[in-house]
């Protein structure tokens, strides 16, 4: 993979494979984690508006040009980011990046179909909560933090949604669609020199291109770990609403859970839906991926020992899952689970018991292990990076949220030299104390 620094801070992310797809992402570290108390849901509202329109083209045109031009295309908002992602043909691309890029940094925000567009999100929203273990995690961080962005939803709530108006869009555009906070990633058989020539020229071509923001986001993440209001959160908070009887307030990047369990009765379901969370903000980027060869081995598959023990050996629990959630703003391990009523007693019994002994485990973590899942982890990483779109977006994703897109391909490699001892530092980080949220009928 080549990392080129072009005009006005875009970085590019280029790698090259062999085909005749093309697949690209434009990322911005413009999501949720950027908003403030009075404009919850804005970033998501960006995302739906800016395919409302450009200055050059309408609606319909936007539709019909992508139909022409991309076999798939689509966006997406996390907390910490927003990506703009699809493929075309590889003689397309200039074509098809040259709709997206006017998507992204020229949309209009016209007056028509504003009104419509936001009651899409509200039946959105409507939406969200029928996927019962999705809703677990959002009960669950709604209960147990109080100064976070993730205790919200990323589309917002109602009140928030109706509030939103399109000056407060065009204003967030504005401050955070800049280029120097643009990733983007292109996966494709073309030179890099000619990808760099199309991107180059819709740079070239783009009005009033300045960059704005002053922070990396490396150095942003390291002043909100310190208790710092970044310059980057400041002016998020700088905005004058229309609202200024109500008090704005910023989030913090992060904070601890309040510990506990948190139910919430639910007559519609069937069974219980039960997650826990561990928070691992705390955790180094090498301590994280140590987690993530751990999760396998405690939570991560069929052949973990959770599994083992609760469903295969027990029948306990339709499913139970691990999963190391590493982007900023989110960095928690959880793991999610589907039993019944009547046995979450015992699941939980089984999982305490198994924490305190894996935090106790010695000769487990041998130089053996570490090659049997160095070697699981890269294998299952590529499979899932095997198609290009896949690949360029979470390039694009891995650029925003950790220290390069490289890590994505050399996470695992990177692991040299893993001790017993360093693998059992991160676990009794991580395992201190539980916060438990349950679904049940």
């Amino acid at each position: 993979m080549d990392k080129i620094f072009l005009k006005h801070g875009v970085r590019l992310l280029y790698e090259r494979v062999p085909g005749n797809i093309t697949s690209f992402t434009i990322g911005l570290e413009a999501g949720a984690n950027s908003e403030n108390s009075n404009n919850l849901g804005i970033a998501h509202a960006v995302e739906h508006m800016v395919f409302k329109g450009t200055h050059s083209k309408s609606e319909k045109e936007i539709n019909e040009i992508c139909n022409e031009y991309l076999g798939f295309h689509n966006a997406m908002t996390n907390y910490p980011y927003v990506v703009y992602y699809g493929s075309s043909l590889k003689e397309d691309f200039k074509n098809a990046f040259n709709i997206y890029f006017d998507i992204v940094f020229n949309p209009a925000f016209r007056e028509e179909g504003f009104k419509e567009e936001m009651a899409v999100i509200i039946e959105e929203l409507k939406e969200w909560s029928d996927d019962v273990v999705q809703h677990c995690e959002d009960f669950l961080f709604y209960e147990t933090f109080e100064k976070r962005r993730i205790k919200e939803l990323i589309i917002g709530r109602e009140e928030t949604i109706k509030a939103l108006t399109l000056e407060e869009i065009r204003e967030y555009h504005e401050k955070f669609y800049t280029l120097d906070n643009c990733v983007i990633s292109v996966v494709t058989s073309l030179d890099l020199s000619e990808v760099i020539e199309i991107i180059e020229g819709e740079i070239a071509s783009l009005k009033n291109a300045k960059p704005l923001l002053t922070h990396n986001t490396c150095e942003i993440e390291a002043l909100a770990l310190e208790g710092v209001k970044s310059s980057f959160t400041q002016r998020s908070s700088e905005r004058v609403s229309s609202r200024e009887s109500q008090e704005e307030k910023t989030f913090s990047l992060y904070e601890n859970p309040k510990v506990g369990v948190y139910i919430e009765e639910n007559l519609s379901i069937n069974g219980c839906k039960v997650q826990y969370i561990f928070p691992i903000h705390n955790l180094s980027e090498r301590e994280v991926t140590l987690l993530q060869l751990f999760n396998e081995y405690f939570a991560g598959g069929t052949s973990s020992l959770l599994y083992d023990e609760i469903r295969t050996k027990r029948g306990l629990v339709y499913d139970i899952q691990g999963k190391v959630k590493g982007e900023k703003g989110i960095k928690l391990y959880t793991i999610t689970l589907s039993t019944s009523k009547e046995n979450i007693d015992l699941v939980r019994a089984i999982i305490k018991e198994n924490i305190d002994k894996v935090k106790a485990l010695k000769g487990i973590f041998t130089e053996e292990f570490f090659k049997k899942y160095i070697k699981s982890q890269n294998l299952k990483r590529m499979l899932a990076l095997e198609k290009s779109i896949v690949l360029s977006m979470h390039l694009a994703v891995y650029e925003i949220m950790h220290s390069g897109g490289e890590l994505l391909l050399n996470e695992f490699y990177n692991l040299s030299n893993c001790t017993e001892e360093e693998i059992l530092s991160v676990i009794d980080k991580v395992f201190i104390k539980e916060t438990i949220g349950i679904i049940r009928n």
